[in-house]
C-alpha cells in the first residue's frame, strides 16, 4: 500500500505540506504581518496534521486482502475529514484575529499537495 505513513508517497506529500506551509507563512507575513503568518501556519498545520493521523490509521490496519484495504483507506479518510473539521471548528472559533485569506489559500494549498500522492512514486 502506497500510502502507508513509512512509504516514500506519504513522507513526500508531508514534507511538500511543510515546505508550502512556511513560504506561505512568510508570504502572509510581509502580506499581513504576525496574524497573517499565523493564520498561513494554522491553515497548512491543519491538513499537516491530518494527513499524519491519515497515515497512521492506514499503517495500523492489516491489509491481509483486498476488503481489509479498502475498509481501512476508508477508516483514514474518514478520520482525516474528522480531524480536519474539529481544527477548523478550533481554528475559526477561538482565533479571532485570523487572516481568512492567507488561512485558507494555505488550506486549499495543502489540501492539493495531499492528493498528489497519487504521482509520487517508490523508489
Amino acid at each position: 500500500m502506497a500510502l502507508l505513513i513509512g512509504g516514500r508517497p506519504i513522507r513526500t506529500v508531508l514534507r511538500w505540506q511543510v515546505y508550502a506551509t512556511v513560504v506561505s507563512a512568510l508570504i502572509a507575513g510581509l502580506w499581513q504581518g504576525y496574524h497573517g503568518a499565523v493564520s498561513a501556519l494554522l491553515g497548512g498545520l491543519i491538513n499537516f496534521t491530518a494527513g499524519v493521523a491519515y497515515g497512521w490509521v492506514a499503517l495500523r490496519s492489516s491489509n491481509r486482502t483486498t476488503g481489509e484495504a479498502l475498509r481501512s483507506l476508508f477508516r483514514a479518510e474518514a478520520s482525516k475529514i474528522m480531524l480536519i473539521v474539529i481544527q477548523l471548528w478550533l481554528v475559526l472559533g477561538s482565533y479571532k484575529q485570523i487572516v481568512l485569506a492567507a488561512f485558507f489559500a494555505t488550506f486549499i494549498l495543502t489540501v492539493i499537495l495531499f492528493s498528489m500522492a497519487f504521482f509520487v512514486r517508490e523508489r
